[in-house]
Formats: structure tokens, C-alpha cells, sequence
């Protein structure tokens, strides 16, 4: 039956209308082209939607990478907000902050003080990935600072970012860090020290205010909902990042992150692993919960040859997908990232965006648009 599945998985992708010859500086306006409804219904009222995508062919001469960018309408002066995604950058400023200390690794215990979880940075890491734990972000936010997790990614070349705030949480914006206890083997080993982070200053980016309204502890506004003060990962930064940890040699090493080969491999695990595999319960959390591209609009099984290392996020109607994709029986792989606004009425905070309707289906199918491209093209 696997292999079964893999044979009209594949087949599916030859019919969704590949073109045999397609020249590079076309390609992403030939996907967007698609006559499939689940594009065709966002193509065709594109203002409302925002959206932005990265899509990156990867090529190899010798023992060098190749990228090759194709946007569209992406513009970092253009915001949207980045959700989950910046729980990405959080996982790796963890890691390189853990390398930095001695004696310490991501598999020591900790807890918040005045909280009673116990967990690890591993833990805390696999979660971010597997089900988008908003709790294990903000953990890692106590560990690292705001400041010091902006001033790790830019130091690395990866930018514009600011992060400025943990998410869905009453303590989202408070600059102030609260301490951990580490310990290991029920002996503690140190309390980290409260971090005092620069409070955020307004950011002033085209679309920073959006919409017609927006609910605010049960009182509805009916005022542009103002995202100046929110956190900032546009796609340019998103896809330095990701370039960065798929392929760090294809950089200089100032711009590699300060990582053993232990732990890029365990971040590498941590991308890719699907909620069953980190030990989820898969009814809750199916193969694709935090897959957006090519599956995210089917439950089914993901493909065993098909590996999608990715971070998304929604939130405010935002739907994001940051993912390096590679089919190992096929031989191919690339980078896609996009966001798409889908919160028709305009009102924020209401709970009434077409996620599951409009957003998760066009970037599903939008992954496959360009999947169905990458089995054609020539290398």
C-alpha cells in the first residue's frame, strides 16, 4: 500500500498542469497561473490577500550551492505579521546560546521561577516544530531576550527582524525576563539572571495598520488594527535563515551560526519530524498540522520520500509557511515560503478567518504548482 500511495502521489503532481518548458524568470507567474480553483480563488482578487511568496530553485556545481530567488510581490517594506515562524530563530539563538555556556546542553532540565513545568531546551525545541507550542516559545524567550535573539540573527546576516514580544500569552510585551533554574540530575546547576530587553520601538512599514476593526477584551473598534508594535520576519529574513541552517557552508563563516554538528543535526530532526514521530497523538495531530505546503489541505500520510523541513504560523488571519522540501526518490529539492492574509470581514480578533477555506488550500496547492515545475525542470 506505501508504495501504491507513492506511485499516485507522484502521478497526482504530473497531472496538475506542469508546462514542458518553462523559462526561470516566469516560473512563479506560470503557478500562479494555475486554473485550479484553490489558486484561481485567491489570484483573483489578489489586493484583498497580501500575499508574498520566495520561491528558491537550488543548484549545484562542484561542491557550491546554488540559489536562485524568484519572488513575488515580495517587499520587506510591506508588513505582515509572522506569527509562529518566529519560533525559528528562537530555536536556533537557543542553541547557539547553549553552545556559548559551559557545562550546559539542550537536554538539561529547567523551569521557569514561578512556574511549576519542568522541561528542557530540547523539549521545548521539538514542540516548537512538531505542534507550534506557544508555550515552549516563550520559555526559550525567558532563556534568550528579546535583544539578544534580534542580535544574534543579524549578526549572521539574517535580517530585517525584530522580536519583540512572546505570543499569546498575558505577559506577551513585558521586557523583562523572568529567571530559570537549571539543574541536571536533581542538582542544580545555575539561575539565570533577569534580562532587561530595549522596549520596541514602532515600526513604520507600508500595511503596518490593517483592516476595519478589531476586538479588544470583548469591545469592538472600528479601527485599522495597529501591528506596529508587533513582531517583524519579513520573507527576506526568513529565507536567510533558512539558507543558512539547510545549507550553512554556502556561507562565509561569520555567517554560519555557532552550532556543533550535534546540534544542527538535532535542529534538522526537530524541522523535519512530523507530531507522530515526536509522540503526538496523530488524530489531533495529523501528518500535515504544521505542513501548509503540498499537504497541509489532506490528512492523510505524508509520503516517506517527500521531507519537508518548515516552521508556520497563523495568527490575525496571517497564514505563513517557511519550509525547504526535498523528494528523495525523485531527487529534487527547493525552498518555498509565502503568506496570505485571508480575514475577509476585516475585523481582527473576531476568530473569523477562512484558514481551513481559503488560505491552507492555496498554499497547499501552491507547493504542489511548483512541486509538479521542479519534476520537469532541468538541472
Amino acid at each position: 500500500m506505501a508504495v501504491l500511495h507513492k506511485i499516485c502521489f507522484i502521478s497526482l503532481f504530473f497531472l496538475l498542469g506542469a508546462c514542458a518548458s518553462i523559462s526561470n524568470d516566469a516560473i512563479l507567474e506560470n503557478a500562479l497561473s494555475s486554473t485550479d480553483k484553490r489558486i484561481k480563488k485567491v489570484m483573483d482578487n489578489i489586493g484583498q490577500y497580501e500575499i508574498q511568496i520566495r520561491y528558491t530553485q537550488i543548484d549545484r556545481v562542484n561542491d557550491s550551492i546554488i540559489f536562485t530567488d524568484h519572488d513575488f510581490q515580495v517587499n520587506p517594506q510591506n508588513y505582515f505579521y509572522p506569527a509562529s515562524t518566529v519560533k525559528f530563530p528562537t530555536a536556533v539563538a537557543t542553541l547557539e546560546k547553549l553552545n556559548g555556556m559551559d557545562s550546559i546542553d539542550r537536554n538539561f532540565k529547567f523551569y521557569i521561577e514561578g512556574d511549576s513545568v519542568e522541561t528542557t531546551f530540547a523539549h521545548n525545541i521539538t514542540e516548537i516544530f512538531a505542534i507550534s507550542g506557544n508555550e515552549a516559545n516563550n520559555r526559550l524567550i525567558e532563556f534568550l531576550g528579546q535583544d539578544d535573539l534580534n542580535e544574534r540573527m543579524k549578526r549572521r546576516g539574517v535580517g530585517p527582524i525584530r522580536i519583540s514580544h512572546r505570543l499569546s500569552t498575558i505577559n506577551a510585551d513585558e521586557v523583562s525576563t523572568k529567571p530559570l533554574v537549571i539543574y541536571y540530575n536533581d542538582t542544580m546547576v545555575t539561575t539565570t539572571k533577569t534580562i532587561i530587553n530595549s522596549a520596541p520601538k514602532p515600526l513604520s512599514l507600508k500595511n503596518i495598520k490593517k483592516g476595519d476593526g478589531y476586538y479588544a477584551e470583548d469591545s469592538l473598534y472600528m479601527k485599522p488594527f495597529d501591528f506596529s508594535l508587533k513582531n517583524y520576519f519579513p520573507i527576506e529574513a526568513q529565507s536567510r535563515l533558512l539558507k543558512r541552517i539547510i545549507f550553512p557552508k554556502a556561507f562565509p563563516i561569520e555567517e554560519q551560526f555557532d552550532l556543533t554538528s550535534a546540534q544542527h543535526q538535532f535542529l534538522l530532526d526537530a524541522m523535519q519530524a512530523l507530531p507522530k514521530s515526536a509522540g503526538y497523538d496523530t488524530e489531533e495531530y495529523y501528518d500535515s498540522y504544521g505542513k501548509f505546503f503540498m499537504f497541509g489541505d489532506w490528512h492523510e500520510p505524508i509520503p516517506e520520500n517527500v521531507k519537508i523541513y518548515n516552521k508556520v504560523g497563523y495568527a490575525y488571519g496571517s497564514l505563513t509557511d517557511c519550509a525547504y522540501i526535498k523528494d528523495t526518490q525523485n531527487n529534487i529539492d527547493f525552498m518555498l515560503i509565502a503568506t496570505i492574509l485571508v480575514n475577509k470581514d476585516g475585523i481582527f480578533n473576531d476568530d473569523q478567518y477562512e484558514y481551513d477555506d481559503i488560505g491552507i488550500p492555496f498554499l497547499a496547492q501552491l507547493g504542489r504548482e511548483i512541486y509538479a515545475l521542479e519534476l520537469k525542470r532541468q538541472r
